[in-house]
């Protein structure tokens, strides 16, 4: 891929600051588009260098409790994928520059349907997408389309992906790579420092691709350490926990809501940038 998306020149500004980027995860229309939009206008200048947005799914079968709640919430207030897409739209009129992936599973895609939702989202600026339950085998499908149009495709891989599966997984992959520290699901355990650095030193022996870390990471001082032998790392369920943590009585955001997540994302930038 000869592309230079705007995933590849953040991590490479980050290279040159000898930096990991933070990657944070909210899920599209949690708990309304509005305040969904307000906290994705709010990201970049509290620290996120790369968004990962969620695509809401009705059987979000990777994610923990908190992600999938997120993704109810969503559903619940009537997101729908063009209003997915119209948040990107939006949040590119004022930020050119910050990279968003769209992360999710294939059957809202599917019956967008795929083609048009590539260039649609291409349209709106979407820059990469994590497509959690479509495997390497099925490039043709989504991946390789995908990369045609210059988005990146980013893939996952786990404490289970081997040194006889991982080229399978990097043959199409751009951006970055996802390495999962755990096995499971979202946000259920936390990572293990040390192994999660012998993992990714193992795929960065097989991959000049950067390695973001996810799953697991609540706190600064995990971001910190894992940020030593990563060049990325993501928090999602520890950003959904406060959204659900500061709604009202049936749902609804608060005053406290877009805040309670902006001030989480300012100590998890300052903890990377070791203040």
């Amino acid at each position: 891929m000869t592309h230079i998306s705007r995933i590849d020149r953040r991590f490479a500004v980050l290279k040159e600051h000898d930096r990991a980027a933070l990657v944070t995860f909210i899920t599209a229309g949690d708990p309304d588009l509005e305040t969904s939009r307000k906290i994705l206008k709010g990201l970049p200048d509290a620290g996120a260098d790369i968004i990962e947005l969620g695509m809401p799914f009705s059987d979000p079968m990777a994610d923990g409790p908190a992600i999938q709640a997120s993704s109810q919430r969503a559903l619940k207030a009537g997101q729908t994928m063009r209003q997915t897409l119209g948040l990107v739209a939006d949040f590119r009129k004022h930020d050119p520059d910050t990279p968003i992936v769209l992360m999710g599973y294939y059957n809202p895609i599917y019956v967008y349907p795929g083609e048009k939702f590539l260039d649609d989202a291409v349209a709106a600026g979407v820059d990469g997408l994590i497509v959690v339950d479509v495997p390497p085998e099925a490039d043709d499908e989504l991946c390789l389309p995908a990369v045609e149009r210059g988005l990146n495709f980013i893939r996952l891989a786990t404490p289970t992906t081997d040194d006889k599966r991982l080229p399978k997984v990097l043959a199409n992959t751009s951006g970055f790579v996802y390495y999962v520290s755990i096995t499971g699901i979202t946000g259920a355990a936390a990572p293990d420092i040390e192994d999660v650095h012998r993992q990714v030193k193992r795929i960065k022996g097989a991959t000049d691709l950067p390695v973001a870390v996810g799953f697991g990471v609540r706190t600064g001082e995990q971001a910190r350490e894992i940020s030593k032998g990563a060049d990325g790392v993501v928090v999602g369920s520890a950003l959904v926990t406060a959204i659900a943590e500061t709604l009202g009585p049936t749902g609804e955001a608060t005053g406290a809501t877009a805040p309670a997540v902006l001030n989480l994302v300012k100590g998890l930038a300052a903890a990377l940038r070791g203040q």
